[in-house]
């Protein structure tokens, strides 16, 4: 079983994100750049996968600028056993990333397409829905756990509100993993160095035989409002006065 498991370039989770100076976008000059969570958690569950058997190739693909080469390795190094970077230098919203994966997939034809259930930089989370509709291939997304059960099907678990369901869908099938579903390694020093030697294939939107437009535009990009300091309170009528007459909530 082929696994195919798309990743992304974010500003990495602990650095303070800003607005450039045009406001138009996150200022990322200069700033330390990583792999999504929720796409490494998508790379950990289809080593896992191989690891047990139960896999023959895990396949990392990432849509981005030349830079984006550098989590593709990271991938290289936790496992993953080749790769394909997509060249687009402009930001893409999801449908246009969904289209491209598509076409990365009728290439690969494999049987489980990992994703993150977002990216912590757009917050979408859309772009495993609209690659299984692309596809036309079953999807579970916010997985919390995965059953290979034959070669034909899989059983998922998926967090929804109030509580978890289970899936058994027939492959191939698009999974979107949720923060539960494992907890990824760390890239030791000796895979590090292996990974520069492991395959990786560039290619384009053309490349792909696909168009892509643009169907929305930023106007903008401004900063939270500052937080104001908190106030102590020396009673619960004064804190209901503050509550009714000046935050007006109740």
């Amino acid at each position: 079983m082929k696994v195919l498991v798309a990743v992304k370039r974010v500003v990495d989770a602990n650095v303070k994100v800003r607005v450039n100076a045009e406001q138009t976008d996150v200022d990322t000059a200069n700033v330390k750049m990583a792999l999504n969570p929720f796409c490494e958690i998508a790379v950990e569950q289809a080593i896992r996968l191989k690891e047990a058997g139960k896999a023959t190739e895990v396949v990392v693909v990432t849509v981005g600028p030349a830079a984006a080469q550098e989590q593709l390795r990271t991938a290289l190094a936790l496992g993953a056993d080749r790769a394909l970077h997509v060249v687009h230098d402009q930001a893409l919203e999801p449908l246009s990333i969904a289209k491209l994966l598509h076409a990365v997939q009728q290439k690969e034809q494999a049987q489980l397409l990992l994703l993150g259930k977002q990216s912590i930089d757009g917050d979408n989370n859309q772009t495993g829905q609209m690659l299984s509709a692309l596809a036309k291939l079953p999807q579970a997304t916010f997985v919390s756990d995965v059953e290979l059960l034959d070669e034909q099907s899989i059983a998922v678990t998926r967090e929804v509100d109030g509580g978890v369901q289970v899936l058994k869908l027939p492959l191939p099938a698009v999974l979107t993993a949720d923060l539960r579903l494992n907890e990824p390694r760390y890239a030791t020093l000796p895979n590090i160095m292996k990974a520069k030697r492991k395959p990786l294939e560039t290619t384009d939107a053309a490349g792909l035989g696909v168009t892509l437009k643009a169907h929305q535009q930023i106007i903008s990009v401004t900063p939270p409002a500052q937080r104001c300091a908190g106030v102590m309170v020396d009673s619960v009528e004064a804190l209901i006065d503050k509550l009714k007459n000046e935050a007006k909530v109740i």
